[in-house]
């Protein structure tokens, strides 16, 4: 989450425990549709979830699914953590690896200097008021609109041709 750089992540098989946290630390999450997802921690080993477990299943899911999960631990399907928004895409085991490579080569090749500040906005979001957020999309779009990438942009666009952006 605090990666300046998109983190696409790939889940293929059974997720348990602090591996559910880290596939959840990713900014694009696609797994096989064979991959389940469990928490395993409450009712198999008497703790908590962790590596960040407790943070990204309520706020990817809600109140009501994430306690659920977290006490229950159930094994949650590939196909229903895609529908329920704990994942970005549920995809054919067989396209799990082209899948996931043409989403971190399509980010590669794009501004990435951007997205990390399009993380970082996203994530200020989760605590700022409108009226902050609106101050913060103005200041970093000026500082954005400075950088060598926008120009790029725009040429690229009235060209019609595909941009070439520089690295950070």
């Amino acid at each position: 989450s605090e990666v300046p750089k998109p983190v696409v992540t790939a889940v293929n098989g059974m997720t348990a425990g602090g591996g559910v946290g880290l596939a959840l630390a990713g900014d694009i999450v696609v797994a096989a549709r064979s991959a389940k997802f469990v928490q395993v921690f409450g009712p198999r080993l008497a703790l908590i979830p962790d590596m960040g477990c407790t943070w990204f299943t309520p706020h990817l899911v809600g109140r009501a699914r994430a306690r659920a999960l977290a006490l229950l631990g159930n094994k949650l399907p590939a196909e229903t953590a895609a529908e329920w928004g704990l994942i970005y895409e549920c995809v054919d085991d067989e396209k799990l690896k082209e899948t996931a490579m043409g989403y971190a080569t399509q980010l590669a090749l794009g501004p990435t200097n951007a997205f990390g500040e399009i993380k970082k906005a996203l994530n200020l979001a989760e605590h700022n008021t409108l009226s902050q957020q609106l101050d913060y999309e103005r200041d970093t779009q000026g500082k954005l609109g400075d950088h060598p990438n926008f120009a790029e942009g725009v040429v690229s666009f009235l060209k019609k041709k595909e941009p070439e952006f520089v690295a950070g």
